[in-house]
């Protein structure tokens, strides 16, 4: 059974966010990356295969020269291999050029299922993993809180706001899962010395067969035209309930104005 989990180098989720100005996305430069928090879940199942079916694991990095480092960071918790895309014509790209990129990727590769986290911490569209299944054409199962792999069969849990629905499909299949999946462990000591050594395969857009045209900033489907920074917390207002009547007249007068009502 061969598994691939994509993964995503993301700014760190305690740092504060910055804008470029030049290019109006996110400045994956201004402060320290690290790989997604979210990954963690994807790639704990991803482990949990390998120990249950004895899975061959490979993750996958679409990233610059230094998300190497996000590579060996996933390794560290057991994985077998990585395979980083790397291409400055992917910078800038939205969630259909990056499904782009992945989709041909894993076209290129042999596998039975393909493990996503349900958003990255810097854009939460949850939109990749979908978009990745439509365009290999394969069953795409979301939102999994829980999953069980027997043969050529997949069972998901599929988790939604009023509990959760049971769906089957036939392997290969595209699967994204959620936090309640399982509790990610941390790696050890053994893997990430291991990691340094576990091969990685680098490719660019041109050994996958995708046009630059096709991703990065200029063919995003959406365009950010300015930004503006958070303004800074304002104080609260207060009301005290004198037991005259009047908080509630007050009360009523605030979220008229604030527009809640």
């Amino acid at each position: 059974m061969k598994v691939i989990v994509p993964v995503k180098r993301t700014p760190d989720t305690a740092g504060e966010k910055v804008i470029d100005a030049d290019s109006l996305t996110v400045d994956r430069d201004a402060g320290e990356a690290v790989l997604c928090p979210v990954n963690e879940f994807s790639i704990e199942e991803a482990v949990r295969l390998k120990e249950q079916h004895g899975a061959e694991v490979t993750v996958l990095v679409m990233g610059p020269e230094s998300a190497q480092s996000t590579v060996r960071k996933a390794l560290s918790y057991g994985l077998d291999a990585g395979l980083q895309i790397t291409d400055d014509a992917i910078a800038g790209s939205d969630a259909l050029g990056t499904a782009r990129v992945i989709a041909a990727a894993l076209e290129a590769e042999e596998f039975d299922l393909v493990l996503f986290g349900g958003q990255s911490t810097d854009a939460r569209t949850s939109l990749v993993p979908a978009a990745v299944a439509e365009l290999l054409g394969l069953p795409s199962l979301t939102y999994a809180r829980y999953l069980e792999v027997d043969g050529e069969d997949i069972v998901v849990h599929r988790e939604h706001e009023e509990g959760w629905d049971v769906v089957a499909a036939k392997l290969p299949a595209v699967v994204s899962v959620v936090e309640a999946i399982n509790e990610p462990r941390y790696p050890s000591f053994k893997g990430i010395m291991a990691a340094k050594s576990k091969p990685l395969t680098v490719k660019s857009l041109s050994d996958l067969g995708v046009s630059p045209e096709e991703v990065g900033a200029g063919a995003a489907s959406a365009t950010m035209y300015e930004f503006a920074p958070r303004p800074p917390k304002e104080a609260g207002t207060i009301v005290e309930d004198d037991g005259s009547g009047a908080v509630a007249a007050k009360l009523a007068d605030w979220l008229v104005e604030k527009k809640f009502v």
